[in-house]
């Protein structure tokens, strides 16, 4: 019954749910650039049919993201309003940003992207489409630089304000562009985006090898997988360098959430060594049942075996201590999950080189079912970030003298009057409400992947003014009367 625990599962639940579909969006949009990209240049209708069906995949997902974020947002003035307080004078600013450079350059343009395929001309389209692309990415950007700032904060100073004869501490910014180039900022971003990316290109191979594996809509279905397959090799290689460097920058600016993530407890002499699985027990301060490398985790953030890596048993003095069970698989179970993906991509494209991809039947099936892997790697690498900044909601930031200013932890930034059973009571009304969403998001996708993408096997260019419904229809209707002749 505790109000802060239970605020914190909250917004846990309902940011969880609302970030199955950013990430995909944002994949999505890549995905939709390219194939009318090469719908433009090669007049080939089955890029301009693989780029419809992609829309209508993309659209039932936009709804639905745009629905589930309105309710994070509010969160922050019913359970969180201390936390508002506080960083009000930042978070505005960004989110005032993403309102204008991203929600209306995304909206303005979705209606012509989804509805505008007959009435207008193809390049304004493709225009549309990038601008609606370019929108995803703005979004990102302003709602990963709030978040940032939140992990390492710069550009600010913090002054009491008198609000309602009460006295409250507010960080207000003195610095923009320092706020938005925190240190943590592009890093984050770049990490979000790849993570992005890799989604979208898995669930374009998911639907891609179902159809496949049911023998549908081949030739669309491969050149899908293929375009898919690329995307998902580059952005899971890149994935892996831009942890390195996350893991960098957390070791500068958050050594206690690093401890946290490597179940580092006790600091030793020599090289500290790095954890491959294993069991952290807070208890007995030890990771049991542990695979790990002598001296890795050392060389990895220092370039040197030798060097210790400061433990919580020296930074929870000044940091606190994170919930390290929690930290700890998570931060390895994206780890995990990560090189799997590079692995399994690899695979494929060697398959893919040699012409036998679409034979390997197994590979196939792995990837109708890797999307959910795709799915939970980005859920756990938010859990990760924001459970190993505890018991921080606005972690505290070093002065030029090396002292620790500001930051405000989890405890304090609830609300005063938000009780436990109002809590409760909303926790059920969401869960009930995110059951029925997902549920139609399932139905609307199955029935969308169900139906296919319109379009004949035959590559060949659009007939003469444009790509309606009928032309479409007469060219799969000439397509069946050929066979049934060959017949």
């Amino acid at each position: 019954m505790d109000v802060v625990l239970l605020s914190r599962l909250q917004f846990a639940m309902t940011i969880m749910f609302h970030y199955l579909f950013p990430p995909l969006t944002i994949g999505l949009a890549g995905v939709l650039v390219y194939l009318e990209y090469r719908w433009l240049r090669t007049d080939d209708r089955l890029y301009h049919d693989a780029a419809r069906f992609w829309t209508k995949l993309f659209g039932i997902n936009f709804a639905l993201g745009v629905a589930t974020g309105i309710v994070m947002e509010f969160q922050f003035g019913t359970n969180w309003a201390v936390y508002s307080r506080y960083v009000g004078d930042v978070f505005g600013s960004a989110l005032a940003a993403e309102g204008i450079f991203a929600f209306f350059l995304e909206s303005g343009f979705l209606a012509v992207l989804l509805f505008g395929w007959d009435k207008v001309s193809r390049g304004f389209h493709f225009f549309a489409t990038c601008m609606v692309a370019l929108g995803s990415i703005f979004s990102s950007v302003w709602i990963v630089v709030a978040n940032s700032w939140q992990q390492t904060p710069t550009g600010f100073h913090l002054v009491e304000r008198e609000i309602n004869g009460q006295l409250f501490t507010r960080a207000e910014i003195v610095d923009f562009w320092a706020m938005i180039f925190n240190p943590s900022s592009i890093h984050r971003l770049v990490h979000v985006w790849l993570g992005a990316f890799i989604l979208g290109a898995f669930f374009v191979m998911s639907v891609s090898a179902w159809y496949l594996l049911h023998g549908r809509h081949g030739e669309f279905a491969k050149r899908s997988f293929a375009g898919g397959l690329l995307l998902g090799t580059v952005a899971s290689l890149g994935q892996l360098l831009s942890g390195h460097f996350n893991a960098d920058m957390v070791a500068e600016h958050q050594p206690a959430k690093l401890a946290a993530f490597e179940g580092h407890f006790r600091t030793v002499e020599g090289g500290t060594p790095l954890y491959l699985v294993g069991w952290p027990d807070e208890r007995e301060q030890r990771v049991k049942s542990a695979v790990a490398i002598p001296g890795m985790l050392s060389f990895l953030v220092y370039q040197d075996f030798n060097r210790p890596v400061p433990a919580l048993d020296q930074l929870e003095a000044d940091y606190g201590r994170p919930p390290v069970w929690l930290s700890f698989q998570a931060y390895h179970l994206m780890i995990g999950l990560g090189m799997l993906f590079i692995a399994s991509t690899l695979l494929a494209c060697w398959f893919l080189w040699r012409g036998t991809l679409f034979q390997q039947r197994w590979l196939l099936w792995f990837f109708v079912f890797a999307v959910v892997l795709a799915f939970v790697a980005n859920e756990v690498g938010w859990c990760a970030a924001e459970v190993g900044r505890q018991p921080w909601i606005v972690y505290p930031a070093r002065d030029a003298s090396g002292e620790l200013v500001g930051g405000l932890r989890t405890t304090d930034a609830v609300s005063e009057v938000v009780t436990a059973g109002m809590v409760i009571g909303s926790i059920a009304m969401f869960t009930v409400i995110y059951a029925i969403l997902f549920a139609l998001w399932i139905f609307l996708l199955n029935r969308a992947i169900q139906q296919g993408p319109a379009c004949s096997e035959t590559p060949g260019p659009l007939p003469e003014g444009g790509a309606s419904l009928m032309s479409v229809a007469a060219a799969r209707a000439e397509h069946r009367d050929s066979k049934s002749r060959d017949s």
